[in-house]
Parts: C-alpha cells; sequence; structure tokens
C-alpha cells in the first residue's frame, strides 16, 4: 500500500513540473532532445518595469493569462501552463535569436515535426513566434510579413522556393545549454508548492525511518571528564584569537571605475537607429495624428493625439503597422506609443582637445553652417567611494533641418561624441538635438 501511495505521488510530482503525459504540447517543439516553448506572446518592457513586474501587469491588465514568462534584452515572453509550458523550459525565440545576432532584422520558417515554425524579428524586436501544423497557413504568414521591406535575411524550406531564402536546421541553431528559460510570475506559488511537497517528502520519510529515528534521539546519560572538556575550551579559546588577529583587517574589493566614454555608441550607428525607430513611430493611423516623436537613449517615443479616431480603431490599425510598440493611454484622446532600441554598436572615444577649445570650434562650425547653436560646459564627477574622476563635458542644443545622419556627419572631426537626445516635430518641420562630447 505505502509503494502505491508514495509511487503515485512521484508520478504527479513529475507531471506537474514537467509536463510528462499532458496532452496539450501543441506549442512545444522537439529539438536536439529537448523540449522549446514556441507561441509566447511578446511584448517590450515598459519604463521603469523590471521584467518580472512588467509581465505581472500584463496579465492583470490585458486579455493575456498567462503564469509563466521569460525576459530577453528588453521584451518579455508570456506563457500559461495549462498549454504545457512549465518553468525551466526554454524559450525557441530568445535562443534562435541569440543564436541569429549577426542579423538585426530575419524572418524565418523552420520544418519541425511535420509542422512549420515562423519566427519574425524586426530591428532585434520579436514581431511573431508561432507554431503552425498546416503548411498553407504557415506560407500564409510569412507571406504577409514578407511585404514588410528591408528584412536583412529570409529563411524558409528549400521547397518553398523563396526568392533570396536559405534554409537552416534547428539542430544547429538551439543549443544544448540554454540560457533564455520560462520562470513563474507568482512570486508565492512556487514557494507554497515547494514547500508542500518537502513536508509531504519529510512526512514519508518520518513515517517510515520514526524507529530508528527515535533510538538515535533517544536522550542517553554521558559521562564527561571534567579536565578534558577544560582543555577543549582553552584550545578553542586560543584557536579564535588567533583567527581574529589574522582577520583583524580585511581589504574590500572596490569595483573599478568605468568611465563612460569608454562605452559610447557609433555615432553613425546611433544616428540611424534614432531614425529608423522614428520613422517606424510616425506611420499614419485613420484619425490620429503625431505632433512628435523623441528618441532618448533607450526607447523612441511618439504622441499620438485623436482627432476623430477611437482607441478600438487605433489598437487594431496598430496591431499591423506597429508590432512590438508599447502602447500607454495618457487620457481618452492622447496615446504615448514607445518601441525600445536594439543593441548597436559600442566604441571608446575621446576628444584630445581641452572643452574651452571644443566649445569654440563647435560655434565656429555651426556659424559657418549659419545655424544656430547653444553651448555650455560642465564637469561631472564619478566616484566608486576609493577613485574619483572629473568629466569635462561640452553639451550641445541644435533645432536643425538636416537628418539625423546629415547631422552626425558634421562631428566628424570630433571625438567622444555622444548624441543623447534625436527629436522630430511634426508641426515644425525640425529635428532638435542634444549631443554631448567629452573633452580630455
Amino acid at each position: 500500500m505505502l509503494d502505491t501511495v508514495i509511487g503515485a505521488f512521484f508520478s504527479f510530482l513529475f507531471n506537474k513540473l514537467f509536463g510528462f503525459g499532458d496532452k496539450t504540447l501543441s506549442n512545444l517543439l522537439h529539438v536536439n532532445k529537448k523540449r522549446f516553448a514556441a507561441g509566447l506572446f511578446w511584448q517590450p518592457v515598459a519604463v521603469g518595469y523590471s521584467a518580472k513586474n512588467y509581465a505581472r501587469v500584463l496579465t492583470k491588465n490585458s486579455k493575456v493569462k498567462a503564469n509563466l514568462f521569460v525576459e530577453y534584452r528588453s521584451m518579455v515572453g508570456l506563457a500559461p501552463k495549462h498549454r504545457g509550458f512549465y518553468a525551466g523550459m526554454p524559450s525557441a525565440a530568445a535562443e534562435i535569436v541569440d543564436t541569429l545576432s549577426e542579423y538585426s532584422s530575419f524572418l524565418a520558417v523552420f520544418i519541425v515535426d511535420k509542422k512549420y515554425y515562423l519566427l519574425a524579428v524586426r530591428n532585434g524586436i520579436i514581431l511573431a513566434d508561432k507554431l503552425y501544423s498546416d503548411e498553407a497557413d504557415a506560407r500564409a504568414e510569412y507571406a504577409k510579413f514578407s511585404k514588410i521591406p528591408d528584412w536583412t535575411a529570409f529563411i524558409a524550406p528549400n521547397s518553398w522556393g523563396i526568392p533570396r531564402a536559405s534554409a537552416r536546421d534547428l539542430n544547429t541553431l538551439l543549443p544544448r545549454k540554454t540560457k533564455y528559460n520560462l520562470r513563474a510570475i507568482s512570486r508565492w506559488a512556487p514557494v507554497v508548492f515547494s514547500a508542500v511537497l518537502f513536508l509531504i517528502f519529510f512526512g514519508a520519510l518520518y513515517f517510515i525511518f520514526r524507529e530508528p529515528i527515535n533510538k538515535i534521539t533517544a536522550p542517553k546519560k554521558v559521562e564527561l571528564d571534567p579536565e578534558l572538556v577544560a582543555e577543549y575550551k582553552r584550545q578553542v579559546e586560543e584557536k579564535n584569537k588567533e583567527l581574529d588577529a589574522e582577520f583583524d583587517i580585511q581589504k574590500t574589493e572596490v569595483e573599478p571605475l568605468v568611465l563612460p566614454y569608454t562605452n559610447l555608441p557609433e555615432p553613425v550607428a546611433r544616428a540611424k537607429q534614432c531614425y529608423q525607430a522614428i520613422g517606424f513611430l510616425m506611420q499614419p493611423v485613420t484619425g490620429w495624428s503625431q505632433s512628435n516623436v523623441v528618441c532618448d537613449e533607450t526607447r523612441a517615443t511618439a504622441e499620438f493625439n485623436r482627432k476623430f479616431g477611437s482607441l478600438d480603431g487605433f489598437y487594431s490599425v496598430a496591431a499591423d503597422f506597429l508590432p512590438g510598440a508599447s502602447v500607454v493611454e495618457i487620457d481618452d484622446n492622447t496615446l504615448s506609443v514607445s518601441v525600445a532600441l536594439p543593441n548597436i554598436e559600442h566604441v571608446a572615444s575621446l576628444d584630445e582637445r581641452d572643452a574651452e577649445t571644443i566649445e569654440r570650434n563647435v560655434v565656429s562650425l555651426f556659424q559657418t553652417a549659419h545655424m544656430d547653436a547653444k553651448t555650455k560646459i560642465v564637469v561631472d564627477t564619478l566616484t566608486n567611494g576609493v577613485d574619483t574622476a572629473k568629466l569635462n563635458i561640452v553639451e550641445i542644443a541644435v533645432s536643425s533641418k538636416l537628418l539625423p545622419m546629415q547631422f552626425t556627419k558634421m562631428f566628424e572631426d570630433f571625438g567622444g561624441v555622444y548624441v543623447t537626445r534625436c527629436a522630430w516635430n511634426a508641426i515644425s518641420r525640425n529635428w532638435n538635438y542634444e549631443v554631448i562630447i567629452y573633452a580630455k
């Protein structure tokens, strides 16, 4: 009877933790003798949130009822347990995007177990993560996404005959040692479940071994030699004194001071990144207008003002024209739409001139171009508690008709350049730039 109970308990435990025996595994990929999650709901993480907290907000404030999430870069993917997902299962989309990091945008379809796995990634953002059992449905979705211009790479089966597309094997793209695994959204469910399992497990152990345990824990009368006890205490006190003297002064490890100009976004790549992100958000939506779009250090954000449209109309159109964007309703007539910026190349750069010389050269440059530039020299102090460094920075603010790539070329003769903010004003038709230059 006891063997039957224990067997049933461990059968339930493995089914609960690993999904064995679950019939709803249609969203799972079996590659390299391992299960990968597919068909997740992906969203960029809103500013000011951790991935876990934002996953909890999404499940409370939307129709997406999920209890598992995975974090990848500045995105979060949601998954429900009732569809066969479980904590610890790796995300196929995140692992593939990480493997194909040389492509910023790609459209791919893979054949797995007579099913078709579609993955669309745009500027590092996952737009689609879907598994189809019908080839026609997969081809139709692939054709829909292929209409979007400027894909870096196309991946499809050779039998589809897609121009410029190459076939790739998932066995070579999905690693055996995974990094991006599903985790529980709830803080307490895993803790409570683990506590219950431990109680049941130790209760079963005690039931089986209670007699030996009682014998071991039964009090026994032991006669101790007072002289041996005194000698033992003396030796312990001497050893403690030696340890106190040895470790009286301990060196504290200090993190090295990292100077910002050793890791700056490459200026041309930074300008192109902002220009593409702003162009993506400035797509027309019927009944709504955009007044301005701002590209800061981590995100591009546009404000949409209602003219005669509706919220439902905006969301239905935005699903096709603004995939992967995060929408915040400021009020009934104003929406804030933002996208996270993907990682770009970083370089070490510092201008070898002093701040006063740089400021004079910048003013002269814009005077020659008949443009008004506001400049200011500031001194910033960095410290790690031990070392201190002073940074001489020239701040520049300019309003211009030049596109970001054209504007950035004006600083080709300067080092330590960082475009911290780039904004497009749709009313005045001007670009507003904020630039800093790190001086020697």
